[in-house]
């Protein structure tokens, strides 16, 4: 697949997280993050007048510069084995590409080989995220992962011993960098079930453990039909949420029935856990 490369210069660096948010609700597929500026990687298939007409009316808002040009194929790979990070959540898990070694010490080491469209560009939401799983019993739970990207936390939460995950992604890349990283984590088919769609195309049930680290738009929209797939005593984990909007957030998450237990905050991002309320 084509790809075109965005290049937008900001201003300031503090103004960067909220960009970066805002760009994520169009179909850029990964960014990366530089001082007071970001590389959006779009796929040429997206490229229309209606993503850069998008990005001209964020423009009245935020004040940036941008070019575009197109990306070979062939340096796919390259760019992201140049920039991919790995990263160590608080000395438990540790979460990196196979050009990493591993680190001595860890408990959980997590080998993720992400494609383009799929380097965890957003440490931050990852990060607490796994914060998060820290605290939960996983052990023969039943698991969904919406929005599995890499496959990264589902495949976290079989390392932590749940045997019943189902994953979810909108994108078909998405599904087979999911499917590779199971491989190369030793996860079984037999616990881990993998879907390309949207919330419709997973089997209707009720999970002990939802997570869903996307971004606030989709949240928003899923809250009530989270709901109705989480056990009366499960609980949901988000993050993709900027800090600007956890009242937003809290205030729909009412609505849909849950109730608030934990926020988490890593530079200008969020992660919740919630639970419905009894």
């Amino acid at each position: 697949m084509e790809y075109w490369v965005y290049h937008f210069q900001l201003e300031q660096d503090d103004q960067k997280e909220v960009l970066l948010a805002m760009l994520s609700q169009l179909p850029f597929e990964a960014f990366e993050e530089h001082y007071a500026a970001l590389d959006g990687y779009l796929p040429a298939a997206a490229k229309n007048d209606f993503v850069e007409e998008e990005i001209r009316q964020l423009m009245g808002s935020w004040s940036f510069t941008w070019t575009a040009e197109p990306l070979p194929e062939q340096n796919w790979n390259a760019v992201w084995e140049a920039n991919f990070e790995p990263v160590l959540v608080d000395n438990f898990c540790y979460i990196r590409a196979d050009f990493h070694p591993p680190m001595p010490g860890i408990p959980l080491d997590i080998t993720i080989n992400p494609k383009m469209a799929f380097g965890t560009g957003h440490h931050a939401t990852t990060y607490m995220m796994v914060q998060l799983m820290r605290t939960l019993d996983f052990k023969h739970k039943r698991v969904f992962d919406f929005g599995c990207g890499t496959g990264v936390l589902a495949i976290i939460a079989a390392k932590l011993g749940t045997t019943d995950i189902k994953a979810v992604d909108i994108e078909l890349a998405a599904i087979e960098n999911t499917f590779e990283n199971m491989q190369i984590n030793h996860i079984d088919t037999a616990i881990m079930e993998v879907f390309a769609g949207g919330l419709e195309v997973v089997p209707v049930t009720k999970y002990d453990i939802i997570l869903a680290n996307i971004n606030r738009n989709v949240i928003l929209a899923s809250l009530p039909a989270l709901h109705k797939q989480l056990k009366p005593d499960g609980t949901l984990l988000i993050s993709g949420i900027l800090q600007s909007d956890e009242t937003l957030v809290k205030e729909a998450a009412t609505q849909a029935g849950f109730s608030h237990q934990r926020t988490l905050q890593r530079e200008d991002w969020l992660a919740m856990q919630l639970r419905p309320n009894s």
